[in-house]
């Protein structure tokens, strides 16, 4: 079975950067495990993988356009520390979760500095603007469930048990 539209593929994978340092690595029993072509990777990745098999072994070099996207200044801003409701203490790494002003998104952002109450949050993802390095393994191949292709991810495991899914087909835990 080749790895294409609706198909549950698990994957262990190392990636790095530029400098050759490690990143991110599935861990060994605990595979990437995801929907093909529903967006649950980044792009270049999903789209280096189209056609793959188990036991595939792959080296795939993404500019930042095909992974995590360019790095966005106007996505960093400076805000009052007042904002941080219930947080006694605000440090550099702390990551948060904020609601767009549609209130239909919500985006994460991540605490670049703290000068007593301005905190720099960053929007960009921490890979942003990074030529990324993967280095695969194919472990598996299955069809998707119907109520995964439904949902558009998948279940079990790690993401969602049975009945797991909010309203909108996502993982609630």
């Amino acid at each position: 079975m080749q790895i294409s539209h609706h198909k549950v593929v698990s994957a262990q994978y190392t990636l790095s950067n530029d400098a050759g340092e490690v990143i991110d690595s599935s861990e060994a029993g605990d595979p990437l495990v995801y929907l093909h072509g529903e967006e649950n990777i980044i792009p270049g990745l999903e789209s280096a993988l189209t056609g793959k098999a188990v036991g595939d072994k792959l080296k795939v070099s993404l500019d930042a356009v095909d992974a995590y996207g360019e790095y966005d200044n106007e996505l960093v801003e400076t805000v009052s520390a007042g904002i941080f409701e219930g947080v006694d203490k605000i440090e550099v790494g702390m990551e948060f979760e904020t609601e767009l002003p549609d209130e239909e998104e919500v985006e994460f952002v991540r605490v670049t500095a703290v000068d007593g109450d301005n905190v720099t949050i960053d929007g960009n993802h921490p890979f942003a603007g990074m030529r990324l390095h993967f280095d695969i393994t194919i472990e598996a191949i299955r069809e998707a469930t119907e109520e995964e292709i439904e949902h558009g991810h998948v279940h079990g495991g790690e993401c969602c048990g049975e009945g797991d899914c909010d309203e909108e087909g996502g993982c609630c835990n």
